[in-house]
């Protein structure tokens, strides 16, 4: 299967799994807030240990206020493209969880919210619109900026947007506006076990 980003799949697969990759080439285009409130929706039914749902999502529309309070916390060249996307999200997860036996530190907090991330990706590419995550922001500064509370990470912001035409990006950062590809499923599938380690 092979769909029109020259992306090619060896088993069969949904063709929306191909198109969902990551544009730093945006139209400036403001995204509806009815729009996010879709794409967080989708991400709301990720499944999570104990069903503790970690996801925690901070956002800012273009133009707002909150826009301009995530874009400062990106690093300078995350900004030279993101400030024609349409929406910053950062994602955050909770480490703690309510279990029968009470309050416990949850082992998939991350796992649980990188699962939620894919699914919003995904009904964002559904809709027409991208997501690009990224982990270029300012670590030190994010908790803070973004109130976050005890127990919890911030996991990776999102640039949200309409695909532009990537004649608009700087020359140095054009020549990597491509899907990419991924390694054969033989370097990461086995059956049974990992390989025997050479000694």
């Amino acid at each position: 299967m092979t769909t029109a980003n020259s992306r090619t799949a060896d088993h069969p697969i949904d063709a929306l799994f191909l198109e969902r990759w990551s544009p730093r080439a945006f139209t400036g285009e403001a995204v509806p807030q009815a729009d996010l409130m879709t794409m967080i929706e989708a991400a709301r039914w990720a499944p999570s240990g104990y069903n503790s749902q970690p996801w925690r999502f901070v956002y800012g529309l273009r133009d707002t206020p909150a826009w301009e309070a995530l874009f400062g916390l990106l690093v300078p060249f995350n900004q030279g493209w993101v400030k024609n996307a349409g929406a910053l999200v950062f994602l955050a997860s909770n480490g703690m969880m309510n279990t029968p036996d009470g309050l416990k530190p949850s082992y998939s907090a991350s796992f649980d919210a990188g699962t939620a991330s894919a699914l919003f990706q995904l009904q964002a590419v559904k809709m027409g619109w991208h997501a690009h995550g990224m982990t270029g922001f300012d670590h030190e500064r994010a908790p803070a900026a973004l109130n976050l509370p005890p127990h919890h990470r911030v996991e990776a912001a999102f640039a949200v947007g309409r695909k532009a035409d990537p004649a608009s990006l700087p020359e140095e950062t054009r020549a990597r506006e491509t899907p990419n590809g991924r390694h054969p499923l033989a370097d990461f599938v086995f059956e049974g076990g990992f390989p025997p380690r050479e000694a």
